[in-house]
């Protein structure tokens, strides 16, 4: 049985596209809140959960720091993440180093990675 759409669960799918970067839960409720008067925290917190469950959206690690949360298909595609230190807003970066696997001590197997950038965004730095 397929469970129902909420208008909870379309306004959160839709920030999350509008903004195109991962989003932390009090971002997402700060934009739902404009599309879904009288929202509350709590109901985006639980949403968020669920979408996430359901593989709709996939969190976004962020060291130190709470989850964000990107589109499932955005998580998909291999990408890294740039963390903005000044506004603490996560956004998404393309493409990849690569080569990483030369870095690993004699007999290691890489299987994966993940990086995050970290530093200013250009509205923070002011370029």
């Amino acid at each position: 049985m397929e469970s129902r759409r909420t208008r909870q669960q379309d306004a959160i799918e839709a920030v999350l596209a509008d903004a195109g970067r991962p989003m932390s839960v009090q971002e997402v409720f700060s934009a739902a809140a404009a599309t879904v008067p009288g929202i509350g925290l709590s109901t985006v917190y639980r949403t968020i959960r669920k979408l996430a469950e359901q593989g709709e959206i996939a969190a976004v690690a962020v060291p130190g720091q709470p989850d964000r949360y990107e589109l499932a298909h955005v998580a998909a595609t291999h990408h890294h993440h740039f963390h903005c230190t000044a506004c603490d807003r996560v956004f998404d970066i393309r493409g990849c180093v690569g080569g990483l696997d030369r870095l690993l001590p004699s007999g290691f197997e890489l299987h994966g990675h993940e990086l995050t950038l970290v530093g200013a965004c250009d509205h923070c730095s002011g370029t």
